[in-house]
């Protein structure tokens, strides 16, 4: 069977387990084959299946994320690379950059925070988008971190990035530009895809009963960590908008809402 006949095949047996089945039969095709999915498509499909395609196409059906599988996921302007134990980065979460750009315009920001960094997403991305400013990554995952160490090595960055195990903003002195969250806000009793919840860390996605208890922690410490002239953005569920902007309003921040590709309210800018 050629590849262009298996990932047929594939994205038909996938469409149970994924919402892109034919993008992840081709994601797992250029895997197996050790090229990109551009190379694939431009003039490997007609090769012989690889021996490897099988098994990873017995993964997905089993509803493991496809960044954990090929062991990475594009984000913003770069690529990171993730695994079982990280959060896999979400196109959505581009928003906050977006945000953080309009904030800026013709600026940049010198320092940037971003607390829960997960595998570096926000923070390396960041760090592309303004060459000459430095950042501080903070996790409460070691596991995550380490990830966040290779990614900046592998990035060319790891001279701008530091990366931090916390709790947290907690002991995390000086003043931040641009400071990014994207913290956990799914309710304790939420349903979630199967490749979330049972693949993806739970420390990552839950935060209590109504997926606040992490706001009520971040947002108290944000007025002593922004410099003049700088923002926080943080990523929020569709439905929280209002109570984590009553937060940031009792926290002396004006908000502004922002809105993710698919019309969801996504992100809060507090300055």
């Amino acid at each position: 069977m050629t590849a262009r006949h298996a990932i047929t095949a594939a994205a038909r047996d996938l469409a149970e387990a994924s919402p892109t089945p034919r993008l992840d039969a081709e994601l797992l095709m250029a895997h197996a084959m050790g090229v990109t999915r551009e190379v694939l498509l431009l003039g490997r499909l007609d090769d012989p299946v690889p021996d490897g395609f099988a098994s990873l196409r017995a993964r997905r059906l089993a509803h493991e994320p496809i960044a954990y599988i090929v062991g990475a996921r594009a984000f913003w302007t770069i690529e990171l690379a993730v695994g079982p134990g990280v959060l896999v980065p979400r196109a959505d979460s581009e928003t906050l950059i977006e945000a953080a750009i309009d904030h800026f315009g013709a600026r940049a920001p010198a320092t940037i925070l971003d607390l829960g960094t997960g595998p570096g997403t926000l923070l390396l991305a960041a760090l592309d988008q303004w060459p000459r400013a430095t950042g501080l990554g903070v996790d409460a995952s070691s596991h995550a971190l380490g990830y966040a160490d290779r990614n900046a090595r592998n990035l060319g960055l790891a001279a701008r990035a530091t990366f931090r195990s916390g709790d947290w903003a907690t002991g995390v002195e000086g003043r931040f530009d641009l400071i990014l969250a994207n913290p956990p806000y799914i309710g304790t009793h939420e349903a979630l895809p199967r490749e979330v919840r049972d693949h993806e860390p739970g420390g990552a996605l839950f935060a209590g009963a109504d997926g606040l208890d992490d706001y009520r922690r971040i947002v108290p410490e944000l007025p002593r960590l922004i410099a003049p002239g700088g923002t926080a953005i943080l990523e929020i569920g569709a439905t929280q908008a209002d109570a984590v902007s009553e937060l940031l309003v009792a926290a002396g921040f004006a908000v502004a809402l922002r809105r993710d590709l698919a019309g969801h309210a996504r992100v809060l800018t507090a300055t």
